[in-house]
């Protein structure tokens, strides 16, 4: 919801996913960013970044990973996966905002 609140407004198009799985089944090549929970159910953080990856329609896309975990060893695994950003929860709007932007601008 919180997403929602900070990008709509600057013109920024929302597309949810329930999981990794759906997910990938609802990506378009018009998708301009996407921001990523590691902790889902059925395809976690991780490996809907490697499946995305592996599609050339998105190798390139930017991916944000917004969650709660914050570790230096999975800051690390999203680097090594070509993750552009990290965004802890919870997060101020603003931030969000400046990142997208910048990802995508």
């Amino acid at each position: 919801m919180l997403v929602k609140k900070s990008l709509e407004p600057a013109g920024y198009e929302i597309m949810e996913a329930e999981n990794g799985k759906d997910a990938l089944a609802k990506c378009s090549p018009e998708v301009s960013l996407f921001l990523v929970d590691i902790n889902m159910p059925e395809m976690n953080g991780f490996e809907f970044v490697e499946e995305l990856k592996k599609q050339a329609a998105y190798k390139d896309k930017p991916i944000v990973f917004l969650t709660t975990e914050s570790s230096a060893e999975k800051k690390d695994m999203g680097k090594n996966l070509g993750v552009k950003g990290w965004i802890v929860k919870p997060f101020e709007p603003s931030a969000l905002l400046k990142i997208a932007d910048m990802l995508t601008g």
